[in-house]
């Protein structure tokens, strides 16, 4: 399916993600690029807009990243954003300088509400600022549009040529109108029509499955959670039982989630598909035995799926295709878009083994959000609890327990994490927390119980609340509720004699713990 496109390129910010979720919040595809993608590939492309992401360097340092006059010149849109601004002001003739008041944090913006960019904004916002530099002079034919207290080019725009420089940054929540802002990038400046939809993404996807499958055989990681099983409807849908869902259960599932996912998927669940289970549990932590550091870890439980899929695939006979429901933060994180640091290899993308037994691989989510997997969930008729269910990352509690693997640990991480699950649905928070979970540190540290000194683990708590993923907030738990957790993990799981609450945002952390 032709849509129309818009880039993003990447200078190394933290948000870049967060600039293409919203755009496509606006029914508009967007992809992230890093900078260092050619002016020719960009043509190409024949994008309808392009934005500039922010990024860490002070762009008139020697060796800052950067990009040649000829992207504004091409008749393009085109919005920066922080680092971008002050990019296309330098490359244009403006002047960027070290700021007299660094500006940080929710902030006051005046703008000019007949700016086709703040159309339908209130003339006083608030907006996100985070910038040491600031534009000093505009670029030639450049209109300042924005301005707060101390920093007199909040943003800037050349109509003619339709270039806009915005210091803040509208992709993140704390910009009260800043989806808003971009919506009037995508509609009122580069004039797209919004045809990014979800009904129309599965009705081309199941078509795209069929002509690229053929009689052929798919062999589906299934993992149970959200990805693995939207695209089992996905392709359930489209090929039916030329779909073969094979199930491994490598012992880091949360407690009983095995057995679940067989009822749900197997023979006696409400889909119509071919299911096979794995018990590889032993495999697995024979293969983890003294591995500590997480990237290693990740790169063992990804390649040891892939070789488990090909001796199922060996069995089942002539299976053409290995499906996978990898998504675009997998992408993005694991440092093959963009140009972010990589920031975990996701077992199913920076993962994977350089020789995979399969004829290709099949990734039909791989240009989403989490969020629009869940539209194409509901949109395929996938029941709400199967959806909506929280999060499970495909390492499992292998990236859950700090430091080396095994059976014990797994134990302990599973007894505890049922616990606080049981804890908090009971008290309604279930509904208001995005994702929760019990991990377990590296550290022990000595303990009374029942008179006698304990030296034992501590289990850490997680909880946050985030409405992307890709930035959230410690989730604030009632202190009884975690108190009553607390007790029960110390007397109900052997080996535990201290519990902690983990109030760190992302970021700095992530929501995982590796």
């Amino acid at each position: 399916m032709e849509k129309e496109l818009v880039i993003v390129l990447d200078f190394g910010g933290q948000y870049n993600q967060l600039v293409a979720r919203r755009v496509r919040e606006c029914n508009v595809y967007c992809e992230i690029y890093s900078y260092k993608t050619e002016l020719a590939r960009i043509r190409e492309m024949n994008p309808k807009g392009i934005i500039l992401t922010g990024g860490p360097n002070s762009c008139y340092e020697e060796g800052a990243p950067t990009y040649s006059k000829e992207l504004f010149e091409m008749g393009i849109p085109v919005l920066g954003l922080c680092y971008g601004a002050q990019l296309m002001q330098l490359v244009l003739g403006g002047k960027v300088e070290k700021a007299p008041v660094r500006e940080y944090g929710k902030t006051d913006v005046h703008v000019n509400t007949s700016s086709a960019l703040f159309s339908d904004v209130q003339e006083d916002t608030v907006c996100w600022m985070s910038h040491n530099d600031y534009i000093s002079k505009v670029a030639p034919g450049f209109e300042i549009c924005a301005a707060t207290s101390d920093c007199p080019v909040a943003a800037a725009e050349n109509i003619e040529k339709k270039l806009y420089a915005i210091q803040f940054h509208p992709e993140v929540l704390h910009t009260v109108e800043g989806t808003k802002m971009l919506s009037n990038f995508v509609y009122n400046v580069c004039h797209c029509s919004g045809d990014w939809k979800m009904d129309a993404f599965v009705k081309n996807q199941i078509q795209v499955i069929r002509e690229k499958v053929g009689n052929g055989k798919v062999l589906l990681a299934l993992s149970g959670g959200v990805d693995s099983s939207v695209l089992a409807g996905l392709l359930s849908r489209a090929i039916g039982k030329q779909l073969t869902c094979v199930f491994v259960d490598h012992g880091l599932l949360r407690k009983n989630e095995g057995d679940e996912v067989e009822q749900v998927f197997g023979g006696a669940g409400a889909f119509d598909l071919n299911f096979v289970r794995v018990n590889a549990q032993e495999r697995y932590y024979k293969k983890l035995e003294g591995v500590i550091e997480p990237e290693d870890k990740r790169k063992i439980i990804g390649e040891e799926f892939i070789r488990v899929f090909e001796e199922e695939a060996k069995k089942i006979g002539a299976v053409d295709f290995l499906a996978q429901g990898t998504i675009y933060p997998d992408v993005v994180e694991s440092g093959l878009g963009g140009e972010s640091a990589v920031i975990k290899s996701h077992h199913n993308v920076g993962g994977l083994p350089d020789y995979v037994d399969f004829k290709e691989i099949i990734e039909p989510l791989r240009d989403l959000f989490k969020d629009e997997v869940r539209k194409v969930g509901l949109e395929l008729g996938l029941p709400e609890y199967l959806v909506f269910r929280q999060p499970f990352p495909g390492p499992g509690l292998g990236i859950r327990i700090i430091g080396e693997v095994n059976a014990e640990k797994v134990r302990i991480v599973q007894d505890a994490d049922a616990i606080y699950r049981e804890e908090i649905a009971k008290v309604g928070l279930d509904k208001d927390i995005n994702q929760y979970f019990a991990a377990l540190t590296n550290m022990r540290s000595v303990g009374v119980m029942g008179d006698e000194r304990t030296y034992d683990y501590a289990v850490a708590l997680r909880a946050v609340k985030t409405i992307d993923f890709m930035t959230a907030e410690s989730a604030e738990i009632p202190w009884n509720v975690l108190q009553t957790v607390m007790i029960r993990i110390i007397n109900e799981v052997k080996g535990v004699n201290r519990v902690f609450y983990d109030l760190t945002s992302k970021p700095p952390g992530t929501i995982e713990f590796e």
